[in-house]
């Protein structure tokens, strides 16, 4: 990540503090994930599931368009695996605003995501 004024020194114990690249993506899905997994539990209000799948959208529109960047790292296959799961994620995400599907499956994406970001494999 870049910052504008970078050589600035409170720009760099800033950046130092807020961890790695994948430290912030972790924290970020982690966030996510606790918001979409409390909207679940029994009698929340479908409104308070909505804000989470809103944000949770919002995250993985973010990750889509940094995959999509051509300068982006990843391996290519991992890109399109990750494009994949973020498509997936909007259709799922609509069908559960629409009452036709379970939102577990995102929290089991998001948690799986975060394991790989954490460097684990699937347990």
């Amino acid at each position: 990540m870049m910052f504008a004024a970078a050589g600035q020194p409170g720009y760099r114990t800033t950046a130092r503090n807020l961890g790695t690249p994948r430290d912030v993506e972790y924290r970020v899905f982690g966030q996510v994930t606790g918001r979409l997994t409390a909207a679940l539990r029994p009698g929340a209000p479908f409104s308070e599931l909505a804000a989470a799948l809103h944000e949770n959208t919002r995250l993985w529109t973010a990750l889509a368009a940094d995959l999509a960047r051509p300068d982006n790292a990843l391996p290519e296959s991992l890109r399109g695996s990750l494009l994949s799961l973020a498509i997936f994620t909007r259709s799922h995400t609509e069908k559960v605003l629409g009452r036709e599907a379970a939102a577990d499956v995102l929290v089991e994406i998001n948690t799986a995501i975060m394991r790989g970001l954490r460097g684990q494999g699937a347990e």
